[in-house]
């Protein structure tokens, strides 16, 4: 039996800064309160993972500078008990990092320096050693944020689709997480690594940039089925997660199924700093256990939840214990 979930992607100290309100230019704005965790699609999965606690290994893999940054993210993983063996540290290069404006209850701003992710390439991984280990799961986030992995390399397939097949010839599920950046060849990367992955994770703003097809809204749930349908149809294996802060739509080539996303009290909401996140470790996890979409999603949505009562990405995951014992007393 496989078992166990490797997290590859953006590593990343996110610095976050509370904020009362957003300012206009040259004005001056007090930061409230700060708080220093780590980020980016990688780090927060294997982070949220860890804390739940689940009955497998997970793996950090990734680049990280030689620097304070790059210290704070191995001295985190180890205190969450994640093996840093297949984190490397560059000489010359900066751990990326994030400055987060966020205003609680209300929009958060980021502030990126990209550094050591920029150098993460499809032969940066070990797969070799990790094949070894028998994962049943590789996650790659995000895609749309490391350079030599996402550029088209004229061949009709990219850098990160060269990692992704490694990883499902090794046997593994693969699963990505996209991001809302802007770039050129946006949507030309989605398509040219669709083939290679598994289960795409996506938000409503990247699903419009990734298919040109324009979603009006958290609750446009026509254009979003067809969203998903073209991501299927344009080669993605299994299926398509898509979720908005209303909606989940979980499309695979037998199944359209809907499900509302629980509400939280604004005055609950301390930072909306990796959510998404949270949500796409939450689903991995039912995935990985075999569990139904709606089991799934659900777990996705308490995690999502507990992060956004937080102020850091992963401070606030709650354990699959408490998760059940919770839903016990309800």
């Amino acid at each position: 039996m496989r078992s166990g979930i490797v997290c590859t992607g953006n590593w990343i100290v996110d610095i976050v800064h509370d904020i009362p309100a957003w300012p206009t230019k040259s004005e001056l704005v007090v930061i409230s309160e700060q708080s220093i965790g780590v980020g980016g699609g990688a780090a927060n999965v294997a982070f949220d993972l860890a804390a739940l606690g689940g009955d497998y290994p997970i793996q950090a893999c990734g680049v990280l500078g030689q620097d304070d940054h790059g210290a704070t993210v191995l001295d985190l993983c180890e205190k969450a008990g994640l093996s840093t063996k297949h984190l490397q540290q560059l000489r010359d290069v900066k751990t990326a990092h994030t400055h987060v404006m966020n205003v609680p209850g209300d929009c958060r701003t980021f502030f990126y320096y990209p550094g050591a992710n920029d150098q993460l390439a499809a032969d940066s991984l070990p797969m070799d050693a990790i094949a070894k280990t028998q994962p049943r799961m590789f996650y790659l986030g995000y895609l749309n944020l490391l350079p030599l992995l996402d550029a088209p390399r004229g061949d009709g397939r990219t850098g990160a689709a060269e990692l992704l097949a490694s990883a499902r010839e090794a046997g593994m599920i693969t699963c990505v997480d996209l991001v809302s950046s802007q770039t050129a060849t946006y949507r030309e990367t989605v398509f040219e690594t669709l083939p290679q992955i598994d289960w795409l994770f996506l938000n409503e703003i990247e699903a419009s940039r990734a298919t040109g097809i324009v979603i009006d809204g958290e609750t446009d749930r026509e254009n979003m089925e067809a969203a998903a349908s073209r991501l299927m149809e344009g080669g993605l294996r299994q299926g398509c997660i898509l979720h908005t802060p209303k909606l989940s739509l979980w499309k695979t080539a037998t199944q359209t199924l809907w499900f509302d996303v629980p509400q939280i009290p604004s005055s609950e909401i301390v930072s909306h700093v990796g959510a998404g996140d949270a949500f796409a470790a939450g689903v991995i996890h039912g995935l990985h256990e075999g569990w139904t979409p709606s089991e799934s999603v659900s777990l996705g949505n308490q995690l999502a939840a507990a992060c956004l009562r937080t102020p850091t990405a992963t401070g606030g995951i709650p354990t699959l214990d408490k998760l059940r014992a919770t839903n016990t007393a309800k």
